[in-house]
Protein backbone atom coordinates (compact mmCIF):
# COMPACT_ATOMS: atom_id res chain seq x y z
CA UNK A 1 0.00 0.00 0.00
CA UNK A 2 1.52 3.42 -0.92
CA UNK A 3 2.00 5.55 1.71
CA UNK A 4 2.83 3.21 4.43
CA UNK A 5 7.34 2.82 4.20
CA UNK A 6 8.89 5.50 5.53
CA UNK A 7 9.12 7.02 9.27
CA UNK A 8 5.72 8.12 9.35
CA UNK A 9 4.20 4.23 9.48
CA UNK A 10 5.24 2.46 12.59
CA UNK A 11 4.14 -0.97 14.21
CA UNK A 12 1.17 1.50 16.25
CA UNK A 13 -0.50 2.05 12.82
CA UNK A 14 -1.41 -1.61 12.60
CA UNK A 15 -3.17 -1.24 15.91
CA UNK A 16 -5.16 1.91 14.64
CA UNK A 17 -6.07 -0.02 11.78
CA UNK A 18 -7.79 -2.98 13.78
CA UNK A 19 -9.17 -0.18 16.04
CA UNK A 20 -11.29 1.38 12.73
CA UNK A 21 -11.99 -1.63 10.95
CA UNK A 22 -13.92 -2.62 14.50
CA UNK A 23 -15.48 0.25 14.06
CA UNK A 24 -16.19 0.41 10.70
CA UNK A 25 -17.90 -2.31 8.98
CA UNK A 26 -17.14 -3.37 5.33
CA UNK A 27 -20.36 -2.60 4.13
CA UNK A 28 -20.98 0.67 5.90
CA UNK A 29 -17.63 1.87 4.01
CA UNK A 30 -18.93 0.50 0.13
CA UNK A 31 -22.02 1.73 0.89
CA UNK A 32 -21.36 5.14 0.84
CA UNK A 33 -20.28 5.06 -2.30
CA UNK A 34 -22.82 2.28 -3.99
CA UNK A 35 -25.77 0.53 -3.76
CA UNK A 36 -25.44 -3.17 -2.01
CA UNK A 37 -27.89 -5.86 -2.23
CA UNK A 38 -27.51 -8.90 0.01
CA UNK A 39 -26.91 -12.57 -1.86
CA UNK A 40 -26.56 -14.62 1.17
CA UNK A 41 -23.68 -14.12 3.21
CA UNK A 42 -22.01 -11.70 0.93
CA UNK A 43 -23.19 -8.67 -0.02
CA UNK A 44 -23.49 -7.18 -4.09
CA UNK A 45 -23.66 -4.39 -6.11
CA UNK A 46 -22.12 -2.19 -9.36
CA UNK A 47 -18.41 -1.45 -9.53
CA UNK A 48 -18.34 2.31 -8.84
CA UNK A 49 -15.63 2.15 -11.35
CA UNK A 50 -18.41 1.47 -14.19
CA UNK A 51 -16.64 -1.80 -16.03
CA UNK A 52 -19.47 -4.38 -15.37
CA UNK A 53 -22.63 -5.08 -17.26
CA UNK A 54 -24.27 -6.99 -14.19
CA UNK A 55 -23.24 -6.87 -10.61
CA UNK A 56 -19.81 -7.74 -9.95
CA UNK A 57 -18.60 -6.27 -6.87
CA UNK A 58 -18.86 -8.43 -4.09
CA UNK A 59 -18.57 -7.51 -0.16
CA UNK A 60 -18.23 -9.69 2.64
CA UNK A 61 -18.74 -8.39 5.91
CA UNK A 62 -18.03 -11.65 7.63
CA UNK A 63 -14.45 -11.21 6.05
CA UNK A 64 -14.30 -8.10 6.09
CA UNK A 65 -13.19 -7.62 2.36
CA UNK A 66 -14.20 -6.26 -1.00
CA UNK A 67 -13.32 -7.94 -4.51
CA UNK A 68 -14.67 -6.18 -7.60
CA UNK A 69 -14.52 -9.03 -9.78
CA UNK A 70 -14.75 -6.80 -13.16
CA UNK A 71 -11.85 -4.61 -12.51
CA UNK A 72 -9.52 -7.29 -10.67
CA UNK A 73 -9.14 -4.75 -7.40
CA UNK A 74 -10.13 -5.58 -3.96
CA UNK A 75 -9.31 -5.62 -0.43
CA UNK A 76 -10.27 -4.02 3.07
CA UNK A 77 -11.86 -0.60 3.86
CA UNK A 78 -8.49 1.47 3.13
CA UNK A 79 -7.90 0.27 -0.24
CA UNK A 80 -11.60 0.61 -0.73
CA UNK A 81 -11.40 4.36 0.01
CA UNK A 82 -7.61 4.49 -1.75
CA UNK A 83 -9.31 3.45 -5.27
CA UNK A 84 -12.26 4.79 -5.28
CA UNK A 85 -10.91 8.34 -4.04
CA UNK A 86 -7.66 7.89 -6.10
CA UNK A 87 -6.11 8.78 -2.43
CA UNK A 88 -2.46 7.84 -0.85
CA UNK A 89 -2.79 5.30 2.00
CA UNK A 90 -2.09 7.82 4.03
CA UNK A 91 -4.93 10.07 3.54
CA UNK A 92 -7.39 6.78 3.37
CA UNK A 93 -6.41 6.10 7.15
CA UNK A 94 -6.82 9.65 8.32
CA UNK A 95 -10.50 10.08 6.49
CA UNK A 96 -11.38 6.90 7.83
CA UNK A 97 -10.16 7.33 11.52
CA UNK A 98 -12.17 10.80 11.19
CA UNK A 99 -14.98 8.63 10.68
CA UNK A 100 -14.01 5.89 13.51
CA UNK A 101 -12.91 8.70 15.90
CA UNK A 102 -9.97 6.94 16.36
CA UNK A 103 -7.18 9.73 17.28
CA UNK A 104 -4.62 8.25 15.49
CA UNK A 105 -1.78 10.59 17.04
CA UNK A 106 -2.16 7.73 19.91
CA UNK A 107 -1.10 5.03 18.17
CA UNK A 108 2.28 6.92 17.51
CA UNK A 109 1.78 7.41 13.75
CA UNK A 110 4.99 9.19 13.17
CA UNK A 111 5.73 12.92 14.23
CA UNK A 112 2.91 13.74 16.54
CA UNK A 113 4.06 17.45 16.15
CA UNK A 114 4.20 17.29 12.38
CA UNK A 115 0.21 15.51 12.84
CA UNK A 116 -1.07 18.16 15.41
CA UNK A 117 0.80 21.07 12.88
CA UNK A 118 -1.52 19.52 10.04
CA UNK A 119 -4.12 18.96 12.58
CA UNK A 120 -4.10 22.98 13.67
CA UNK A 121 -3.33 24.00 9.90
CA UNK A 122 -6.79 22.47 9.08
CA UNK A 123 -8.89 23.87 11.77
CA UNK A 124 -7.92 27.65 11.09
CA UNK A 125 -8.17 26.99 7.28
CA UNK A 126 -11.95 25.62 8.00
CA UNK A 127 -12.62 28.46 10.51
CA UNK A 128 -11.11 30.92 7.60
CA UNK A 129 -13.92 29.79 5.59
CA UNK A 130 -16.58 30.47 8.06
CA UNK A 131 -15.38 33.55 8.30
CA UNK A 132 -15.22 34.18 5.18
CA UNK A 133 -18.67 33.24 4.54
CA UNK A 134 -19.92 35.29 7.78
CA UNK A 135 -18.29 38.41 5.87
CA UNK A 136 -19.87 38.06 2.52
CA UNK A 137 -23.86 38.02 4.30
CA UNK A 138 -22.34 41.64 5.65
CA UNK A 139 -21.31 43.26 3.04
CA UNK A 140 -24.07 44.51 0.50
CA UNK A 141 -21.84 44.97 -2.59
CA UNK A 142 -19.92 41.43 -3.04
CA UNK A 143 -23.80 39.93 -2.49
CA UNK A 144 -24.65 42.36 -5.34
CA UNK A 145 -21.58 41.08 -7.50
CA UNK A 146 -22.16 36.91 -6.38
CA UNK A 147 -26.06 37.21 -6.69
CA UNK A 148 -26.43 39.58 -9.23
CA UNK A 149 -23.45 39.83 -11.58
CA UNK A 150 -21.83 36.80 -11.27
CA UNK A 151 -25.83 34.66 -11.14
CA UNK A 152 -25.41 32.67 -8.68
CA UNK A 153 -27.90 31.52 -6.25
CA UNK A 154 -28.24 30.83 -3.14
CA UNK A 155 -27.96 27.42 -3.17
CA UNK A 156 -24.58 27.66 -5.10
CA UNK A 157 -23.25 30.17 -2.64
CA UNK A 158 -23.71 27.46 -0.05
CA UNK A 159 -23.29 24.12 -1.84
CA UNK A 160 -19.55 25.85 -2.83
CA UNK A 161 -19.02 27.77 0.52
CA UNK A 162 -18.61 30.90 -1.22
CA UNK A 163 -17.61 33.96 0.81
CA UNK A 164 -15.72 37.40 0.88
CA UNK A 165 -12.44 38.64 2.24
CA UNK A 166 -12.32 41.95 3.78
CA UNK A 167 -10.20 44.52 2.29
CA UNK A 168 -8.20 44.90 5.07
CA UNK A 169 -4.76 44.22 6.14
CA UNK A 170 -5.52 41.89 9.27
CA UNK A 171 -8.90 40.49 9.91
CA UNK A 172 -8.53 37.37 8.91
CA UNK A 173 -5.29 36.91 11.43
CA UNK A 174 -6.90 38.90 14.56
CA UNK A 175 -10.07 36.92 14.13
CA UNK A 176 -7.89 33.31 13.64
CA UNK A 177 -5.74 35.07 16.71
CA UNK A 178 -8.95 35.56 19.23
CA UNK A 179 -9.64 31.79 18.71
CA UNK A 180 -6.57 30.58 19.65
CA UNK A 181 -4.55 30.71 16.27
CA UNK A 182 -1.08 31.86 16.43
CA UNK A 183 1.05 32.68 12.80
CA UNK A 184 2.57 29.51 12.36
CA UNK A 185 -0.62 27.55 11.99
CA UNK A 186 -2.45 30.39 10.12
CA UNK A 187 1.09 30.45 7.81
CA UNK A 188 1.36 26.35 7.40
CA UNK A 189 -2.77 26.89 6.09
CA UNK A 190 -1.48 29.54 3.69
CA UNK A 191 -3.46 32.61 4.93
CA UNK A 192 -0.56 34.81 5.50
CA UNK A 193 1.14 37.02 3.02
CA UNK A 194 4.86 37.03 3.32
CA UNK A 195 4.34 40.46 5.62
CA UNK A 196 2.49 37.84 8.01
CA UNK A 197 -0.82 39.86 7.62
CA UNK A 198 -4.00 38.43 5.06
CA UNK A 199 -2.85 36.95 1.77
CA UNK A 200 -6.25 37.25 0.25
CA UNK A 201 -8.07 41.03 0.84
CA UNK A 202 -11.58 42.26 -0.98
CA UNK A 203 -11.70 39.63 -2.85
CA UNK A 204 -14.46 36.65 -3.42
CA UNK A 205 -13.99 33.56 -1.94
CA UNK A 206 -14.32 30.01 -3.01
CA UNK A 207 -12.80 27.26 -1.00
CA UNK A 208 -10.85 24.14 -1.86
CA UNK A 209 -12.39 21.42 -0.76
CA UNK A 210 -11.19 18.01 -0.67
CA UNK A 211 -12.85 14.63 1.03
CA UNK A 212 -11.93 15.86 4.31
CA UNK A 213 -12.96 19.36 4.32
CA UNK A 214 -11.62 22.55 3.03
CA UNK A 215 -7.80 22.46 1.80
CA UNK A 216 -7.08 26.16 0.74
CA UNK A 217 -9.10 28.66 -1.48
CA UNK A 218 -9.17 30.67 -4.55
CA UNK A 219 -9.60 34.17 -4.51
CA UNK A 220 -10.94 36.29 -7.24
CA UNK A 221 -11.11 40.28 -7.58
CA UNK A 222 -13.97 41.92 -7.73
CA UNK A 223 -13.85 45.06 -10.01
CA UNK A 224 -9.88 45.63 -11.47
CA UNK A 225 -7.05 44.17 -10.14
CA UNK A 226 -4.10 41.66 -10.65
CA UNK A 227 -3.87 38.74 -10.19
CA UNK A 228 -7.36 38.19 -11.15
CA UNK A 229 -7.52 34.91 -9.18
CA UNK A 230 -5.24 34.19 -6.33
CA UNK A 231 -4.42 30.71 -5.14
CA UNK A 232 -3.25 29.35 -1.65
CA UNK A 233 0.28 28.40 -2.42
CA UNK A 234 1.54 24.71 -2.02
CA UNK A 235 0.85 23.79 1.78
CA UNK A 236 0.55 20.71 4.25
CA UNK A 237 -3.22 20.50 2.88
CA UNK A 238 -3.38 21.43 -0.42
CA UNK A 239 -1.55 20.04 -3.83
CA UNK A 240 -2.30 21.37 -6.77
CA UNK A 241 -0.35 18.80 -9.19
CA UNK A 242 -3.70 16.46 -7.09
CA UNK A 243 -6.66 18.64 -6.35
CA UNK A 244 -9.67 18.36 -8.69
CA UNK A 245 -11.82 21.19 -7.92
CA UNK A 246 -15.51 20.19 -7.47
CA UNK A 247 -14.75 16.71 -7.27
CA UNK A 248 -16.00 16.81 -3.88
CA UNK A 249 -19.37 18.38 -5.09
CA UNK A 250 -19.25 16.34 -8.50
CA UNK A 251 -17.83 12.76 -7.37
CA UNK A 252 -21.75 11.44 -6.43
CA UNK A 253 -23.34 12.55 -10.36
CA UNK A 254 -20.02 11.31 -11.86
CA UNK A 255 -20.68 8.02 -10.47
CA UNK A 256 -24.45 7.79 -11.21
CA UNK A 257 -24.04 9.24 -14.64
CA UNK A 258 -20.49 7.89 -15.54
CA UNK A 259 -19.01 10.77 -17.20
CA UNK A 260 -16.95 13.84 -16.22
CA UNK A 261 -16.32 17.24 -17.44
CA UNK A 262 -13.32 19.08 -16.86
CA UNK A 263 -13.55 22.81 -17.75
CA UNK A 264 -10.84 25.29 -17.80
CA UNK A 265 -12.03 27.68 -14.56
CA UNK A 266 -13.49 27.02 -11.77
CA UNK A 267 -16.34 29.75 -12.12
CA UNK A 268 -17.31 27.22 -15.15
CA UNK A 269 -17.12 24.56 -12.68
CA UNK A 270 -19.92 26.46 -10.60
CA UNK A 271 -21.76 27.55 -13.27
CA UNK A 272 -22.41 24.10 -14.87
CA UNK A 273 -23.42 22.61 -11.55
CA UNK A 274 -25.87 25.58 -10.82
CA UNK A 275 -26.81 25.44 -14.66
CA UNK A 276 -27.86 21.39 -13.97
CA UNK A 277 -24.37 19.57 -15.36
CA UNK A 278 -23.12 18.86 -11.92
CA UNK A 279 -20.64 16.54 -13.48
CA UNK A 280 -17.83 19.54 -14.04
CA UNK A 281 -14.44 19.35 -12.60
CA UNK A 282 -11.39 21.56 -12.56
CA UNK A 283 -7.89 21.69 -12.32
CA UNK A 284 -7.14 24.25 -10.36
CA UNK A 285 -4.01 26.60 -11.14
CA UNK A 286 -2.31 23.74 -13.32
CA UNK A 287 -2.54 21.84 -16.08
CA UNK A 288 -4.11 18.43 -16.14
CA UNK A 289 -1.88 16.24 -14.58
CA UNK A 290 -1.37 12.31 -14.75
CA UNK A 291 -2.80 12.43 -10.95
CA UNK A 292 -5.50 14.52 -11.56
CA UNK A 293 -6.82 11.82 -14.71
CA UNK A 294 -5.84 8.89 -12.63
CA UNK A 295 -8.18 9.99 -9.71
CA UNK A 296 -11.28 10.62 -12.44
CA UNK A 297 -10.55 7.47 -14.17
CA UNK A 298 -11.42 5.82 -10.90
CA UNK A 299 -14.63 6.93 -10.94
CA UNK A 300 -15.41 6.58 -14.48
CA UNK A 301 -13.71 6.32 -17.91
CA UNK A 302 -16.20 8.67 -20.13
CA UNK A 303 -13.88 11.97 -19.72
CA UNK A 304 -15.18 14.85 -21.83
CA UNK A 305 -12.93 17.64 -22.26
CA UNK A 306 -14.28 21.45 -22.39
CA UNK A 307 -11.58 23.21 -23.56
CA UNK A 308 -10.62 26.06 -25.77
CA UNK A 309 -10.09 25.70 -29.89
CA UNK A 310 -7.40 27.67 -29.85
CA UNK A 311 -3.62 26.87 -29.63
CA UNK A 312 -2.89 26.22 -25.35
CA UNK A 313 -6.56 24.08 -25.81
CA UNK A 314 -5.04 21.71 -28.30
CA UNK A 315 -2.20 21.44 -26.49
CA UNK A 316 -4.13 20.64 -23.58
CA UNK A 317 -6.05 18.05 -25.34
CA UNK A 318 -2.85 16.22 -27.10
CA UNK A 319 -1.40 16.24 -23.50
CA UNK A 320 -4.18 14.39 -21.96
CA UNK A 321 -4.48 12.24 -24.95
CA UNK A 322 -1.20 10.97 -24.00
CA UNK A 323 -2.31 10.02 -20.74
CA UNK A 324 -5.45 8.66 -21.64
CA UNK A 325 -5.02 5.20 -23.27
CA UNK A 326 -3.13 4.13 -20.95
CA UNK A 327 -5.76 4.40 -17.86
CA UNK A 328 -8.73 2.89 -20.12
CA UNK A 329 -9.69 6.37 -20.51
CA UNK A 330 -12.11 7.58 -23.29
CA UNK A 331 -11.68 11.05 -24.10
CA UNK A 332 -13.63 13.12 -25.94
CA UNK A 333 -14.50 17.21 -26.48
CA UNK A 334 -17.03 19.55 -26.14
CA UNK A 335 -16.60 22.65 -28.03
CA UNK A 336 -19.37 23.67 -29.70
CA UNK A 337 -20.03 26.99 -27.40
CA UNK A 338 -22.88 28.70 -29.60
CA UNK A 339 -20.63 31.46 -30.05
CA UNK A 340 -19.80 31.92 -25.97
CA UNK A 341 -16.16 32.05 -25.38
CA UNK A 342 -16.08 29.64 -22.49
CA UNK A 343 -19.15 27.22 -20.27
CA UNK A 344 -19.53 29.75 -17.74
CA UNK A 345 -20.53 32.59 -20.80
CA UNK A 346 -22.80 30.35 -22.44
CA UNK A 347 -24.36 29.16 -19.18
CA UNK A 348 -25.26 33.20 -18.29
CA UNK A 349 -26.95 33.28 -22.34
CA UNK A 350 -28.77 29.98 -21.82
CA UNK A 351 -28.22 26.85 -19.51
CA UNK A 352 -30.25 24.48 -21.93
CA UNK A 353 -27.63 25.18 -24.32
CA UNK A 354 -24.73 23.93 -21.81
CA UNK A 355 -26.61 20.56 -21.18
CA UNK A 356 -27.28 20.59 -24.98
CA UNK A 357 -23.11 20.70 -25.12
CA UNK A 358 -21.97 18.29 -22.72
CA UNK A 359 -24.31 15.73 -24.72
CA UNK A 360 -22.30 16.43 -28.29
CA UNK A 361 -19.03 15.48 -27.58
CA UNK A 362 -16.80 14.24 -29.95
CA UNK A 363 -13.82 11.43 -30.24
CA UNK A 364 -10.65 13.71 -28.78
CA UNK A 365 -8.44 12.27 -31.60
CA UNK A 366 -11.22 13.50 -34.59
CA UNK A 367 -11.22 16.50 -32.66
CA UNK A 368 -7.49 16.87 -32.96
CA UNK A 369 -6.86 15.81 -36.27
CA UNK A 370 -9.84 18.39 -37.40
CA UNK A 371 -7.74 20.70 -35.39
CA UNK A 372 -4.83 20.13 -37.73
CA UNK A 373 -6.55 20.19 -40.79
CA UNK A 374 -7.41 23.42 -40.24
CA UNK A 375 -4.52 25.10 -39.53
CA UNK A 376 -2.43 23.23 -42.25
CA UNK A 377 -2.49 23.20 -46.38
CA UNK A 378 -3.35 19.97 -47.27
CA UNK A 379 -3.06 21.04 -50.76
CA UNK A 380 0.73 21.17 -50.30
CA UNK A 381 3.33 19.00 -49.97
CA UNK A 382 4.87 20.73 -47.03
CA UNK A 383 1.36 20.46 -45.47
CA UNK A 384 0.75 17.74 -45.58
CA UNK A 385 4.33 16.12 -44.60
CA UNK A 386 3.31 18.49 -41.68
CA UNK A 387 -0.24 16.97 -41.19
CA UNK A 388 1.51 13.52 -41.34
CA UNK A 389 4.03 13.96 -38.98
CA UNK A 390 1.69 15.27 -36.09
CA UNK A 391 -1.02 12.74 -36.82
CA UNK A 392 1.04 9.62 -36.92
CA UNK A 393 2.82 11.14 -33.48
CA UNK A 394 -0.64 11.44 -31.89
CA UNK A 395 -2.14 7.79 -33.32
CA UNK A 396 1.20 6.43 -31.33
CA UNK A 397 -0.75 6.94 -28.28
CA UNK A 398 -4.10 5.26 -29.26
CA UNK A 399 -3.74 2.17 -27.73
CA UNK A 400 -6.24 0.15 -29.06
CA UNK A 401 -5.30 -1.80 -32.61
CA UNK A 402 -8.28 -1.74 -34.32
CA UNK A 403 -9.40 2.07 -33.31
CA UNK A 404 -5.54 3.02 -34.16
CA UNK A 405 -5.98 1.29 -38.07
CA UNK A 406 -9.38 3.19 -38.22
CA UNK A 407 -8.03 6.74 -37.86
CA UNK A 408 -4.51 5.21 -39.91
CA UNK A 409 -7.06 4.96 -42.67
CA UNK A 410 -9.02 8.37 -42.25
CA UNK A 411 -5.76 10.47 -42.30
CA UNK A 412 -4.41 8.44 -44.87
CA UNK A 413 -7.49 9.35 -47.38
CA UNK A 414 -7.09 13.27 -46.43
CA UNK A 415 -3.62 12.86 -47.42
CA UNK A 416 -4.30 10.58 -50.74
CA UNK A 417 -1.48 8.50 -49.59
CA UNK A 418 -1.27 4.48 -48.27
CA UNK A 419 -1.41 3.25 -44.66
CA UNK A 420 1.94 1.99 -45.55
CA UNK A 421 3.16 5.31 -46.52
CA UNK A 422 1.86 6.60 -43.43
CA UNK A 423 4.06 3.73 -41.53
CA UNK A 424 6.83 4.10 -43.60
CA UNK A 425 7.47 7.49 -41.89
CA UNK A 426 9.83 7.83 -39.62
CA UNK A 427 7.89 9.35 -36.50
CA UNK A 428 10.62 10.00 -33.58
CA UNK A 429 8.05 9.69 -30.70
CA UNK A 430 9.49 8.98 -26.98
CA UNK A 431 7.06 8.49 -24.69
CA UNK A 432 7.19 9.74 -21.56
CA UNK A 433 8.88 7.44 -18.61
CA UNK A 434 5.44 8.18 -16.49
CA UNK A 435 3.59 7.04 -19.85
CA UNK A 436 5.57 3.46 -19.57
CA UNK A 437 5.15 3.52 -16.21
CA UNK A 438 1.33 3.46 -16.92
CA UNK A 439 1.33 1.44 -19.55
CA UNK A 440 3.27 -1.32 -17.00
CA UNK A 441 0.52 -0.47 -14.15
CA UNK A 442 -2.30 -1.08 -17.24
CA UNK A 443 -0.81 -4.57 -18.37
CA UNK A 444 -0.64 -5.70 -14.07
CA UNK A 445 -4.57 -4.77 -14.24
CA UNK A 446 -5.17 -7.61 -16.88
CA UNK A 447 -2.55 -10.07 -14.93
CA UNK A 448 -4.40 -9.51 -11.24
CA UNK A 449 -7.22 -11.33 -12.25
CA UNK A 450 -5.47 -14.12 -13.93
CA UNK A 451 -3.22 -14.03 -10.27
CA UNK A 452 -6.19 -13.80 -8.19
CA UNK A 453 -7.71 -17.02 -9.57
CA UNK A 454 -4.61 -18.89 -9.34
CA UNK A 455 -3.60 -18.27 -6.24
CA UNK A 456 -7.11 -18.79 -4.74
CA UNK A 457 -7.27 -22.34 -6.12
CA UNK A 458 -3.72 -23.35 -4.95
CA UNK A 459 -4.85 -21.72 -1.01
CA UNK A 460 -8.01 -22.78 -0.98
CA UNK A 461 -8.75 -25.88 -3.74
CA UNK A 462 -6.10 -28.35 -2.25
CA UNK A 463 -4.22 -28.61 -5.87
CA UNK A 464 -0.95 -29.74 -5.04
CA UNK A 465 0.56 -30.24 -9.02
CA UNK A 466 0.78 -26.39 -9.52
CA UNK A 467 4.67 -25.57 -9.20
CA UNK A 468 6.08 -22.43 -8.46
CA UNK A 469 2.84 -20.25 -7.17
CA UNK A 470 3.53 -18.45 -3.93
CA UNK A 471 0.89 -18.05 -1.49
CA UNK A 472 0.29 -14.55 0.26
CA UNK A 473 0.87 -14.73 3.76
CA UNK A 474 -0.91 -10.92 4.17
CA UNK A 475 -4.07 -12.42 6.57
CA UNK A 476 -6.02 -8.89 4.23
CA UNK A 477 -4.94 -10.69 0.81
CA UNK A 478 -6.00 -14.33 1.50
CA UNK A 479 -9.28 -13.49 3.02
CA UNK A 480 -9.81 -11.65 -0.45
CA UNK A 481 -8.90 -14.82 -2.62
CA UNK A 482 -11.44 -17.01 0.04
CA UNK A 483 -13.76 -14.67 -1.50
CA UNK A 484 -12.96 -15.11 -5.00
CA UNK A 485 -12.55 -19.10 -4.43
CA UNK A 486 -16.25 -18.80 -3.03
CA UNK A 487 -17.54 -16.42 -5.67
CA UNK A 488 -16.24 -18.74 -8.17
CA UNK A 489 -14.68 -22.43 -7.43
CA UNK A 490 -16.91 -23.37 -4.38
CA UNK A 491 -18.53 -26.37 -6.47
CA UNK A 492 -15.75 -27.36 -8.31
CA UNK A 493 -14.49 -30.68 -8.03
CA UNK A 494 -10.25 -31.75 -7.63
CA UNK A 495 -9.80 -33.00 -11.20
CA UNK A 496 -11.47 -29.65 -12.47
CA UNK A 497 -9.39 -27.03 -10.40
CA UNK A 498 -6.21 -28.57 -11.30
CA UNK A 499 -6.76 -28.59 -15.16
CA UNK A 500 -8.24 -24.62 -14.30
CA UNK A 501 -5.02 -23.72 -12.20
CA UNK A 502 -2.85 -25.36 -15.22
CA UNK A 503 -4.52 -23.11 -17.73
CA UNK A 504 -4.10 -20.39 -15.29
CA UNK A 505 -0.15 -20.94 -15.05
CA UNK A 506 0.38 -21.51 -18.88
CA UNK A 507 -1.58 -18.40 -19.53
CA UNK A 508 0.47 -16.17 -16.61
CA UNK A 509 3.95 -16.67 -17.14
CA UNK A 510 3.16 -16.53 -21.27
CA UNK A 511 1.76 -12.98 -20.54
CA UNK A 512 5.14 -12.18 -17.62
CA UNK A 513 7.61 -13.59 -20.85
CA UNK A 514 5.58 -11.31 -23.11
CA UNK A 515 6.19 -8.29 -21.00
CA UNK A 516 9.68 -9.16 -20.38
CA UNK A 517 10.05 -9.51 -24.12
CA UNK A 518 8.59 -6.14 -25.28
CA UNK A 519 10.93 -4.55 -22.28
CA UNK A 520 14.23 -6.39 -23.58
CA UNK A 521 12.58 -4.83 -27.29
CA UNK A 522 13.53 -1.70 -25.88
CA UNK A 523 16.92 -2.17 -24.61
CA UNK A 524 17.70 -3.86 -27.85
CA UNK A 525 16.80 -0.84 -29.85
CA UNK A 526 19.16 1.42 -27.86
CA UNK A 527 21.90 -0.98 -28.13
CA UNK A 528 21.26 -0.86 -31.67
CA UNK A 529 21.29 3.24 -31.68
CA UNK A 530 24.82 2.62 -29.86
CA UNK A 531 26.69 0.51 -31.56
CA UNK A 532 26.98 -2.21 -29.03
CA UNK A 533 27.01 -5.12 -30.95
CA UNK A 534 27.88 -7.41 -27.95
CA UNK A 535 25.10 -5.75 -25.92
CA UNK A 536 22.58 -6.71 -29.27
CA UNK A 537 23.66 -10.09 -29.04
CA UNK A 538 23.00 -10.88 -25.31
CA UNK A 539 19.86 -9.61 -25.85
CA UNK A 540 18.63 -10.85 -28.51
CA UNK A 541 19.49 -14.49 -27.14
CA UNK A 542 17.82 -13.53 -24.03
CA UNK A 543 14.47 -12.54 -26.38
CA UNK A 544 14.80 -16.22 -28.52
CA UNK A 545 15.26 -18.04 -25.13
CA UNK A 546 11.67 -16.25 -23.87
CA UNK A 547 9.99 -16.80 -27.25
CA UNK A 548 10.78 -20.60 -27.11
CA UNK A 549 9.35 -20.39 -23.13
CA UNK A 550 6.47 -18.88 -24.26
CA UNK A 551 6.09 -21.41 -27.11
CA UNK A 552 6.91 -24.65 -25.11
Amino acid sequence: MGGRSGIWYNEGMDDAKEEIRARLPVEDVVSQYIELKRTGRSLKGRSPWGVDKTPSFMVSPEKGIWHDFSSNKGGDIFTFVMEVEGVSFREALEKLAAQAGVELTKYGGGDKAVAERKRRAREAVELACKYYQFCLTKNKAICEYVFYKRNMNRKTVAEFRIGYAPNTGKALVEFLQRKGYNKAEMEAGGLLNRFGGDLFRGRMMVPFIDTNGVIGFTARVIDKGEPKYLNTPETVLFNKGRFVFGLAQAKESIRQNNFVVIVEGNMDVISSHQAGVKEAVATSGTAMTENHLKILSRLTPDVRLAYDGDAAGVKATERAIMMAGSLGVNLSVISDYHGAKDPDELIQKDPLLWQEAVKNYRSAVDWLLDKYEENLDLSSGMGKREYSDLAMKLLRYVNDAVERKHYEQLVARRLDCSVEDLRAKKIEVSAPKRLKKLELEAQSDVLQGVKDRLQAIVLLGGVESVKGVEVPEDAVRQKELELVFEERYKDWGKGALEKEATELLARYKAEMAKQEVDSLTEELAKAEDAGDDEKMSEILRKIMVLKRGVGD
